[in-house]
């Protein structure tokens, strides 16, 4: 199966590069569709018109952003610039803790095609 996920464009660069490797989300219900094997289109924000395709290897599942981000390494969660503490603060402007404890969060890690 093919999912379509948008990226900014820090975040896009860096995934397209091979250097962030998990992608992270709340784990709605969109998201538990996806199965690993199935590939992703990231398209690059805001006019969605450069894309790349990977494949999913691993669906990581955790309670909260703070405890996946504790798990894995800074340089495959974001792009260079960016420390575990920058990257939970920005995910939770994006994702209330409020939405983090109602649907979980997932990591998935993938691969380039």
């Amino acid at each position: 199966m093919k999912h379509i996920l948008k990226l900014q464009p820090r975040y896009y660069e860096s995934m397209k590069n091979g250097v962030k490797q998990i992608e992270l989300r709340l784990f709605e219900e969109k998201r538990k569709n996806i199965k690993i094997g199935d590939e992703i289109e990231f398209k690059k924000e805001p006019d969605l018109n450069e894309s790349f395709i990977a494949r999913v290897k691993a669906i990581l599942l955790y309670e909260n952003f703070e405890s996946l981000i504790d798990d894995y390494p800074i340089e495959i969660l974001s792009d260079l610039n960016t420390n575990k503490k920058e990257l939970v603060e920005e995910l939770n402007k994006f994702y209330s803790k409020q939405k983090q404890e109602q649907y979980n969060v997932v990591g998935i890690r993938v691969e380039l095609n």
